[in-house]
């Protein structure tokens, strides 16, 4: 049987997000890392490697597909109610110890996490989630940048056949992934995981190319979202959330910012879980910043209203939800406070076109897709 590292090495096609340099050796360009990867090696991600002076990247499989509601991804200001059809590759730039995709992200750093991929073409995952009745199309569970080629080439089918598209990302970007994306990618969600530079260096990264990253995806047009995992001891000071959520608000106060629950996972078993309380201080904190739109997630009900979604102007509750379900929807059609007129920002349809779905299920037909054996 071939390792799952050869099998991924054959599902490969020259890059698009690279430069060839001396001693043929090439720099990528696809993640803020930026490596210049020598013959016969690969980049941080351990998925795009050169071979010959050529950077060869994943192509033509998926490590998973799942059906989910759009708030789960989380998207509160796109389409409520809609159904995100999720596919993901293998691999990821940074190794984040409570990471809860590591199965398919750290496939090629840890022996335990073993994610067989399936063979899949473009229109075979476009199918796949039109017969679902999905919405959306959204490249997820690894990290999308490192796998931005892919990703594209899916979107182009997806979008000739009238669906929204999305991201799912640490925001560890470069201005050439982003305009490499720019004309296919609707929706994008950033992890913000922590404001201190010393917090990403443990993740294995740099915070300057996800704060660029995020400047520029709201300067460029993209429905951008912000999300941070709140981990008691590593993330949750009141002087760090201060200067994150100052920093949001500077490039817009409309961007919605997520705070979510974080529980024990993958390698990360020392922090306590979130409490209800530790997600409301930090949202009264991104208030007082001046944000208008900040969501408590992952403890449904517990958070009092922090779950809605509410005119910034009168207060009016838009859209009331408990986890995934949307319970209410007021907004009207043009997207304005069906109250006071204001106006909401984000990607609504013309209506509420009903709940798909308010909890995330794997695709109620067989996937057509196979597992690669060889």
């Amino acid at each position: 049987m071939p390792t799952l590292r050869e099998i991924v090495n054959q599902q490969v096609r020259e890059g698009d997000l690279y430069e060839k340099l001396d001693r043929n050796r090439v720099r990528c360009y696809a993640c803020g890392h930026c490596c210049p990867i020598p013959e016969g090696q690969p980049g941080v991600c351990k998925v795009r490697f050169n071979q010959g002076g050529t950077l060869y990247v994943p192509w033509g499989y998926a490590a998973g597909v799942q059906c989910d509601p759009i708030e789960k991804k989380p998207f509160f200001h796109a389409y409520p109610g809609a159904l995100a059809y999720s596919f993901g590759m293998l691999g990821c730039d940074l190794h984040c110890a409570y990471c809860q995709n590591w199965v398919t992200s750290q496939a090629l750093r840890d022996p335990n996490a073993i994610s067989p991929p399936l063979a899949a073409s473009p229109e075979e995952l476009v199918q796949d989630a039109l017969r679902q009745g999905a919405k959306v199309l959204v490249s997820t569970y690894n990290e999308p940048l490192i796998t931005s080629e892919w990703a594209v080439a899916v979107f182009k089918e997806a979008k000739a056949h009238g669906l929204v598209t999305g991201f799912v990302s640490n925001g560890n970007g470069t201005p050439q992934v982003l305009e490499y994306l720019r004309p296919w990618v609707d929706l994008y969600k950033v992890d913000l995981k922590s404001f201190d530079d010393r917090h990403y260096h443990e993740l294995g990264g740099r915070i300057g190319p996800i704060l660029q990253t995020i400047k520029s995806l709201h300067a460029m047009g993209f429905w951008l979202e912000l999300v941070t995992l709140l981990i008691p001891g590593f993330n949750d000071s009141q002087d760090e959330l201060r200067q994150l959520t100052e920093f949001v608000a500077r490039i817009s106060p409309d961007i919605p910012w997520h705070v979510t629950a974080f529980h024990k996972d993958y390698k990360m078993d020392g922090p306590r879980n979130t409490r209800p309380e530790d997600l409301l201080r930090a949202a009264e904190l991104g208030q007082q910043a001046g944000l208008r739109y900040i969501y408590a997630g992952n403890l449904p009900g517990g958070v009092g209203g922090m779950e809605d979604t509410r005119c910034w102007q009168c207060g009016e509750t838009l859209i009331a939800r408990h986890g995934y379900l949307i319970k209410d929807y007021r907004l009207t059609p043009e997207g304005n406070c069906g109250c006071c007129g204001a106006s909401i920002p984000g990607r609504w349809s013309k209506s509420f076109e009903r709940q798909i779905a308010d909890r995330p299920f794997l695709p109620r037909r067989p996937s057509r897709l196979v597992t690669i054996l060889n």
